[in-house]
């Protein structure tokens, strides 16, 4: 009996190798692969690596450190032990906040001392070009702290209001009655505006209050010299939010949540940069009039009868806050234009307020790409040489995201990097004159690492093989902490030298043992032709031949702006695991990096504008194409599924191409671009008021009578992104319109990002089930 126990058990185990993955283990997602270490960084005097890791599965993430004296990582205890030392790697002390509270730290003995502790928050602590004074912020104002003898001035004095609300503040009529019967009153009045006169003789011993009213005010900071602070007021639109309903609730009761606002012209801001002399005490503010095209409109107003005659205006802009050069005599700034379409790098006089355009990019889609500022203003690449006269900054000019430099005297601009390939990462070393660059030079899937200098242009390779590597440089530059992964292996923390091909020590092991025991599949990034001659890059999925159906799924990835066709780990794990279970059911997987997708330049970025559904979805058919004319697939046999982008790339494959794919599964779907955000939408479409077309053309409700094919729909309810209200208005379209082969499948306690490993399995069992029902029976 125990022999048959044995073989059961035994074959219990085969099988389970041989069906290899089940739904259930790999839907818990990081809990089944491990937890992966992120935000790797260095301590202040490089002898130890700090990082966020969660190795035994906990809630969350918790601070690890490392050094040569473990043997391996260990949680931090004391959290105070990790300082930020961020522009100041050439001082001897070190000002850092902490809890709202300022700190010093010295290097040479290693000691941390309290320096100002209080209740009002500290924050934004800047060095100034005098090495005894430092710079922080303190309740929306600039103060200067003199680190020699510890005085402490207060620079700026800004406050909501306006001056006339404190001066003019209105007499009621039984005020004016008490003064008109009552010498006491009067009295009173005689001996205040005496001490009033004698405050005001005194007061230029005070600082100026500059009131602004009810504007926001935003991104003050000093210049290096303490002269000057430049300010950002903004007034913001108040768009209609939307609301999300939760059903499943702890008191029994919906709860009705408010969420983001929807695109449209309206929700546009108004800034204005501002400069406080605080020598003349004055305030002043920029022009942006003189702009190259700041009153241009763009080129899709033509096709509108209502706009192409329309009077020009001067373009909504935002800017960011100026950065300086070391010595604190040149400052420079990024502003773009709130159509999207124009982005100017501009040199400020902070004397007169004047500003001299240095480079302008104008992009009739949008502006983006690697090192350039987004449509939510961060991630640009912008700074001084060693020299104080030579800007760097990235552009997108050639096509490509490169890096230029250019001198603020002569003008001359000079590209260091060329190339069909993007610059995705910038760092300057602290020779200020060299930098460390991450690059997709080899294949656009890859994250390189190089070494770039800025007089000859020379790059020297130090990272190179396949994979994607995220480096950060100890402080005096000798090493690199590395976090690198393959397509089937994921992140882990390795050190290194920094020199060519250095040998990579392992820091951290973070995949579990269920994970480690399947053999993953390293799929090839292969490159197919589009019908408009481009090559499309897709990772194959294949099964092998004596399991293959001669069915196709094809897999679409969110986001839009987004790389999954790469030679790295994949954010998407879990359809990672998912397609290594379909290719060892027999089916075959394309994974395309579709028009619109990261990380191949301008033309491909912009590929879906004014037509989302367009280009991309052409794409996806073409891969089709590709695979029954070389893989031997049945062209009756091949779905679509997404999620997000990815979901309504399916559905607009359902919709305006029908009989091209058997079935497809939308999961979180946007269904009308009108009822999306403003930030990414705007981008792409422009405005529904301005842009009615494009939002059509773009948009699945609005093709819902051409379902023929069989469609699966999956969302969230409490999703505060692609809100449950976009799957509803298409559903009740399908109602009207009498369709049949569609099934909406919801998920109430899930948002956009599912967290629950019960509904990730309930909605991957529901898509299965409609490929194997769908694609697999006759």
């Amino acid at each position: 009996m125990q022999k048959y126990i044995f073989f059961f058990f035994v074959f219990i185990g085969l099988n389970v190798n041989a069906q290899n993955l089940q739904l259930e283990q790999i839907m818990k997602g990081d809990e089944f692969i491990g937890n992966q270490p992120e935000n790797q960084r260095w301590s202040i005097d490089g002898s130890t690596i700090y990082f966020d890791w969660n190795p035994n599965n906990e809630v969350g993430n918790s601070t690890y450190y490392w050094n040569s004296s473990v043997k391996e990582p260990q949680i931090l205890e004391d959290l105070d032990a990790e300082i930020d030392d961020s522009n100041q790697k050439e001082y001897e002390v070190v000002y850092y906040t902490k809890a709202g509270n300022l700190y010093a730290y010295n290097r040479k003995n290693k000691r941390s001392k309290k320096v100002i502790v209080g209740t009002d928050r500290i924050y934004n602590v800047e060095r100034s070009n005098n090495p005894d004074v430092i710079f922080y912020q303190q309740s929306r104002n600039v103060f200067q702290l003199n680190i020699k003898d510890f005085s402490i001035t207060q620079l700026t004095n800004f406050k909501t209001g306006s001056e006339s609300e404190k001066k003019n503040l209105t007499e009621d009529y039984l005020q004016k009655q008490q003064a008109e019967l009552f010498q006491f009153v009067r009295d009173n009045k005689i001996k205040d505006d005496w001490y009033e006169a004698k405050y005001e003789k005194n007061k230029e011993a005070l600082i100026k209050e500059i009131y602004y009213g009810k504007s926001a005010l935003e991104q003050l900071k000093p210049s290096p010299d303490g002269k000057f602070v430049t300010f950002r007021l903004s007034d913001y639109e108040t768009p209609k939010p939307t609301k999300v309903e939760h059903f499943i609730t702890d008191d029994g009761y919906t709860s009705n949540k408010t969420a983001r606002s929807k695109v449209s012209i309206d929700n546009l801001s108004k800034h204005q940069m501002g400069i406080y002399s605080i020598e003349k005490d004055t305030v002043y503010y920029v022009s942006f009039s003189k702009l190259t095209g700041i009153m241009d409109y763009p080129e899709y107003y033509q096709e509108y009868d209502d706009l192409k005659d329309k009077e020009k205006v001067e373009k909504a802009v935002v800017m960011v806050s100026p950065i300086y050069n070391k010595t604190g005599t040149k400052a420079v700034f990024e502003l773009r234009s709130q159509d999207n379409k124009d982005r100017w790098i501009v040199q400020l006089n902070l004397n007169s307020g004047e500003i001299t355009e240095l480079d302008h990019q104008h992009d009739e889609a949008w502006i983006g790409g690697p090192g350039i500022p987004n449509y939510s203003f961060g991630g640009g690449s912008l700074g001084f040489l060693k020299d104080n006269e030579t800007i760097y900054f990235q552009s997108e000019t050639t096509g490509f995201s490169h890096l230029y430099t250019l001198n603020l005297n002569s003008k001359k601009k000079i590209q260091l990097t060329s190339g069909n390939w993007e610059v995705r990462d910038v760092k300057l070393s602290q020779d200020l004159k060299t930098f460390y660059i991450t690059t997709n030079t080899h294949h656009p899937g890859n994250r390189e690492f190089y070494k770039l200098d800025s007089e000859t242009k020379k790059m020297t390779p130090i990272l190179t093989n396949d994979g994607a590597y995220e480096v950060e440089l100890s402080p005096n530059e000798k090493q690199l902490l590395i976090r690198y992964s393959y397509k089937n292996k994921p992140w882990e923390l390795y050190l290194a030298e920094n020199k060519p091909n250095p040998t990579l020590k392992q820091i951290t092991y973070s995949t579990t043992k269920e994970f480690e025991a399947y053999e993953w599949k390293n799929p090839n990034v292969i490159t197919f032709k589009a019908k408009d001659g481009n090559s499309v890059y897709a990772r194959l999925y294949e099964p092998k031949a004596a399991t293959k159906n001669k069915a196709a799924i094809i897999f679409v990835h969110g986001a839009g702006y987004l790389q999954n066709a790469h030679n790295y780990w994949s954010s998407y794990h879990r359809e990672f695991m998912f397609h290594n279970m379909l290719t060892d059911l027999g089916y075959t997987v394309l994974d395309i990096d579709y028009r619109g997708s990261d990380g191949y330049g301008r033309n491909v970025r912009t590929g879906i504008y004014r037509h989302m559904g367009g280009l991309d979805l052409s794409d996806q058919v073409d891969g089709k194409k590709y695979l029954v004319e070389n893989l031997e697939i049945d062209a009756n046999r091949v779905g679509i599924y997404g999620g997000s982008y990815g979901g309504f790339i399916t559905l607009m494959a359902l919709l305006t191409e029908p009989g091209k794919f058997k079935t497809g599964a939308a999961l979180r779907s946007v269904t009308d671009w009108a009822h999306y955000n403003q930030g990414y939408t705007a981008n792409i479409l422009n405005f529904p008021e301005t842009d009615s077309i494009a939002y059509k053309r773009s948009s699945p409700i609005y093709f819902a009578e051409n379902l023929q094919d069989k469609l699966l729909m999956l969302h969230g309810m409490v999703d505060d992104n692609v809100q449950f209200q976009d799957v509803v208005r298409l559903s009740q379209r399908f109602i009207e319109l009498g369709k049949k082969d569609w099934d909406l499948a919801v998920f109430p306690v899930e948002a956009h990002g599912f967290k629950e490993t019960y509904s990730w399995v309930d909605e991957y069992r529901r898509i299965l089930d409609l490929f194997n029902k769908n694609l697999l029976e006759e």
